[in-house]
């Protein structure tokens, strides 16, 4: 079984076109306030318990 090498040959991209979006940055955001909630919940849970 030959393996055709046009087909499987390597494309080279920059970042940009390898990440088709934007870098906004407010995923971090996003995960900081998601981190705060749950650590908060965790903690209110655990001492409501007592």
């Amino acid at each position: 079984m030959e393996i055709d090498q046009a087909e499987h040959a390597e494309v080279e991209r920059t970042p940009t076109e390898a990440r088709q979006g934007l870098k906004t940055g407010h995923m971090r955001y996003v995960l900081g306030i998601s981190l705060a909630l749950a650590v908060i919940t965790m903690v209110i849970l655990y001492f409501g318990n007592f």
